[in-house]
């Protein structure tokens, strides 16, 4: 029995059958706390000035996903449609996207990618954007799908009197998600 702990290569070109088996046993056990990962993730949203914080934000987003009846996957995108705003501002929708990909449809992968030109169309005009800046999509078949996530679950949700559920309330819908076997695309 080998006592091998750690991969001793140090070009992954030189690695034994043993190292990478010993990789991938220590990749799968971390990848099973991953939903702990993407909880801390949503809970680290504190950008400000918005009468909310992006955190409430999401939660807002994700609560009023699951009272309207959508699925798990559905009301998980919501909750982390911004993730990426801490590491990515300028790209939070790819990263968000990155993240729910392998374990999502592509359809709604597509929704949270490019949700935030699809939110042009609210704020666009007053940050010298362009309100039509969505219009490029017209015709994709998911145009009309990233257009209602926007209306019903993003520009919204910002509202302080609104009772959203806790963090804690959606832990078993992103432990669900996240747990899946991934499918890589």
């Amino acid at each position: 029995m080998s006592e091998l702990t750690r991969a001793r290569f140090t070009r992954m070109q030189d690695g034994t059958a043993e190292e990478f088996a010993l990789i991938e046993a220590s990749e799968t056990e971390y990848a099973r706390t991953l939903h702990l990962r993407v909880l801390d993730a949503v809970r680290s949203l504190e950008v400000g000035g918005y009468a909310i914080s992006r955190l409430e934000h999401s939660l807002q987003s994700a609560t009023r996903a699951e009272r309207d009846g959508r699925p798990a996957d559905y009301v998980v995108a919501a909750l982390v449609h911004d993730i990426g705003d801490g590491l990515a501002p300028y790209s939070h929708g790819s990263y968000a996207a990155a993240v729910l990909r392998p374990f999502v449809s592509e359809e709604l992968c597509w929704i949270v990618e490019h949700h935030p030109l699809f939110q042009m169309y609210y704020y666009g005009p007053h940050m010298g954007g362009d309100a039509r800046a969505r219009e490029r999509f017209a015709g994709h078949p998911w145009f009309d799908a990233a257009a209602e996530f926007c209306e019903r679950y993003d520009e919204n949700c910002f509202d302080p009197g609104y009772d959203w559920y806790p963090v804690e309330h959606f832990a078993p819908a992103v432990e669900e998600v996240f747990g899946r076997e991934p499918s890589f695309r």
